[in-house]
């Protein structure tokens, strides 16, 4: 099949939709695409097509016009909570979705520098952020939106919430403490090897000293700064009577930092203020690898705000007036005109229309709301308009909560890791036990070697490697997972990735794309195919369900259209040249009439009379995922067993398990029957399950691992173990080779990291492994965790 030159995905459309690129005219898949590539063309950056690593986003989900339009941004009580203004030039961060690589990147940078008024643009392909500054006496923000939105990308301010303000700045100082112990650590390690050339070749003690004053001066900030973190940690854990790592690790870095002190000051002993910094920057390290895991492992989310509009049209007195929708209060009354986004959580106290909740269920089919019915923050109303009470502002909408619990989720760690954290601390205490005993030991047969073997042990036997052993590998891992599109949310996504004996699969909207598209038409009169599917589109014109979208590309303006009834859930009606049309279900366009077709379907099928004559019916086709095939090939090649299990009940559902080779098919389920499914699969094999939508969060709770869609609801991915963004089935499989490979990796650091311990604490007991010696065991020890944590990123995919 041929591919979509702009998105790569198939083009069921023939030669409808094609742009001259280069000389030579290409498919594309939709109108959208096609739109979107022209745009590219007409400015002059056909170079995109060059430099582009992977193709752009398609398009056929454009946002209709009445959405497009971004003067609400222009308002100034809503920029006042994101752009920044000095002098005439205002400035602000906008949120970007759609960009693929660095090609999407250059491509809006020169689309946007050469329009009038814009002063600055940088765009950041890896956080999908763009800096743009502007003359608003020349140009709007609104009209910056609308030329980005032109080339395929949509665009929204973007703003930092208080937690992740809080989290950049302790970053900076974590990176300010680990470059301040590597540089101090490099100055040291340089007069560390002159004082070590003193023991195979005489050194004067008018240099030696010099050397130690030097180093003592370079690892104060090491020890006085940058190892601030692990004595209030101990601090910590000692208070609540428990004993972590960090209190070992404070005793050897404060304990080895006197002694040398004392040592360089009296012109005796040994100093190893190289191996005080060293140790502090290794800890450090392992701390800034796990603080990664933490971050990479859950994408952020925070920009979800977009989804509830900045303005509301407030009734009052009959008359609407739009404000600022932070401004609402409870009880007040808003109209919602037909293609508008829901500003808050309210009821419907006038008016019928249908609503679409795919942010909230996954399911592109809108949901009929008549009066008292709840309806949410940044659903889409679709056919008619409605007045609706507030119920919920801000943070009791069920948007901010769904924020909350992802936050709450993503600070999760990985199960691993709190088994490798509790067995670092049994550790620590034993080998604070071990070098008490030690001490007191040597005490009695050397008391002047005591001091320096019990630092050994301390140091040689500090669990920085075991510490390492986890947070690498999880890292490495989720930069993988992060680049694949797949988001770990919640604890042991790891370890229960390689345990999955059996994937369950929802229908609509995971095995199958959720975009409505026309496949045959069936004629019961004298009218073509090219005639009726023109009616059609005539008829649905103006409308915003997935069905009408889906006869848009056959509309023409040659039909004079009046009298147009919608009836939600069954059809519309509408005088067509002098003739009534009606489209919908079978029972709604030819009421009393015998059924055309008794038998199970294969797909959705909509109806067309002319006159009260059945003419038509068209069938309504909802694709499989590009990758479905390979999923399952894939998933029974890894003696995976499969099944479906959807709440649709037609035969489409038997007919597509048959087509991509699944042969257990449960139909007609509801939630709890989904839920009872996988609860009998369990007692036999860990069971995954997919879903999409808010029916699909019971059965996503109680899975052993639970996978959501992308494009699913936003309930459905809270309640899921694992997000597959882009929609690409595929990555799943991904996932699980990955989770295979991180978890030998990290079985394999903690065996070294035991091993290692086991070996070096004898000799540090008895004295043969001097404190400088321990220091580079530690050091190299850790090297080989992070090094061969990073084996996982040369994963070919």
């Amino acid at each position: 099949m041929t591919s979509c030159f702009h998105c790569n995905e198939p083009v069921t459309t023939g030669e409808q939709y094609t742009t001259l690129i280069q000389g030579q005219q290409q498919p594309m898949c939709c109108p959208g695409c096609q739109a979107v590539s022209q745009a590219i063309m007409d400015a002059g950056l056909s170079s995109y097509y060059q430099f582009r690593s992977e193709p752009g986003q398609r398009q056929t989900a454009l946002v209709p016009e009445q959405l497009s339009q971004y003067s609400a941004y222009d308002l100034p009580e809503v920029q006042q909570d994101f752009v920044h203004k000095q002098g005439d030039i205002d400035s602000t961060s906008l949120s970007i979705d759609g960009i693929t690589c660095a090609a999407c990147a250059w491509l809006i940078e020169h689309k946007l520098k050469p329009v009038a008024g814009i002063t600055n643009v940088l765009v950041n392909s890896t956080t999908q952020r763009a800096l743009v500054s502007w003359d608003s006496h020349i140009i709007q923000l609104s009209e910056i939106l609308q030329i980005i939105s032109k080339v395929g990308y949509q665009a929204a301010p973007y703003q930092v919430d208080e937690q992740e303000k809080q989290s950049k700045v302790d970053s900076r100082k974590f990176l300010l403490r680990l470059g301040l112990a590597g540089f101090a650590t490099m100055q040291v390690m340089m007069f560390a090897l002159a004082l070590y050339t003193g023991y195979f070749t005489s050194l004067d003690v008018e240099f030696r000293d010099y050397f130690r004053w030097v180093s003592l001066m370079f690892a104060a900030p090491v020890v006085l700064y940058s190892a601030q973190p692990f004595y209030f940690s101990a601090i910590r854990s000692l208070l609540s009577g428990k004993l972590n790592m960090d209190v070992s690790v404070s005793i050897a870095i404060l304990s080895a930092y006197v002694a040398s002190c004392v040592a360089t000051i009296q012109g005796n002993g040994e100093v190893y203020f190289e191996s005080v910094s060293m140790f502090t920057f290794f800890l450090l390290l392992g701390r800034y690898f796990e603080q990664s895991a933490r971050q990479k492992a859950s994408v952020s989310s925070s920009n979800l705000h977009k989804l509830v509009p900045l303005t509301a049209h407030l009734l009052r007195n009959g008359d609407a007036t739009e404000i600022a929708a932070k401004q609402l209060t409870i009880g007040d009354i808003i109209l919602v005109k037909p293609g508008e986004v829901i500003a808050a959580d309210a009821e419907v106290v006038l008016g019928q229309s249908s609503v679409n909740e795919a942010m909230l269920t996954g399911e592109q089919m809108p949901i009929s709301k008549h009066l008292a019915d709840k309806v949410y923050a940044g659903t889409i109303n679709i056919e008619q308009p409605l007045q609706v009470r507030v119920t919920a502002l801000g943070q009791d909408q069920l948007v901010a909560e769904i924020i909350r619990l992802q936050e709450l989720a993503s600070n999760n760690k990985p199960a691993i890791a709190l088994v490798a954290d509790r067995l670092a601390r049994y550790f620590s205490a034993t080998i604070l036990s071990i070098a008490a005993i030690t001490y007191l030991v040597w005490l009695s047969i050397s008391p002047d070697d005591a001091f320096w073997i019990t630092l050994s042990v301390l140091v040689a036997t500090c669990p920085c490697a075991l510490a390492l052993a986890t947070p690498t590998a999880v890292t490495c891992a989720s930069a993988i997972f992060t680049k694949l599109g797949v988001i770990p949310i919640k604890t042991g996504i790891f370890e229960k990735l390689t345990k999955i004996g059996h994937v369950v699969f929802d229908k609509t909207g995971t095995l199958t794309c959720g975009y409505l598209s026309i496949g045959e038409v069936q004629i019961f009169g004298q009218y073509s195919s090219e005639q009726v599917l023109s009616l059609a589109a005539a008829t649905e014109q103006g409308s915003l369900h997935p069905i009408a979208l889906a006869f848009k590309p056959f509309y023409d303006n040659k039909h004079i259209v009046e009298h147009v009834d919608h009836h939600i859930g069954l059809g519309i009606r509408a005088c067509i040249n002098q003739q009534q049309v009606c489209i919908g279900t079978e029972l709604f366009v030819t009421p009393g009439c015998n059924r055309v077709s008794p038998q199970a379907l294969e797909s959705q099928w909509v109806f067309l009379s002319i006159d009260n004559k059945l003419v038509a019916k068209i069938e309504m086709l909802d694709q499989l995922r590009v990758d479905s095939f390979a999923t399952v090939n894939a998933l029974k090649a890894a003696n995976i067993k499969l099944s479906i299990a959807s709440g649709d009940s037609s035969g489409h559902v038997e007919f597509l398990a048959n087509k991509i080779g699944i042969s257990d098919v449960h139909s007609g389920l509801s939630p709890q029957g989904k839920l009872a499914l996988v609860n009998r699969l369990q007692q036999k094999a860990n069971v995954a399950m997919f879903g999409d939508g808010i029916n699909d969060a019971p059965v996503l709770a109680g899975a052993n691992l639970s996978v959501a869609m992308g494009s699913g609801s936003a309930i459905a991915k809270n309640s899921a173990d694992l997000i597959l963004l882009g929609d690409h089935l595929s990555r799943f499989n991904d996932a699980i080779y990955v989770a295979k490979h991180a978890q030998r990796i990290i079985h394999q650091n903690l065996l070294w990291a035991f091993a290692y311990n086991m070996v070096i604490l004898p000799l540090a007991v008895t004295g043969h492994v001097a404190p400088y010696i321990a220091a580079i065991g530690m050091s190299v020890s850790s090297l080989i965790v992070v090094s061969n944590s990073l084996r996982l990123l040369r994963i070919k995919l």
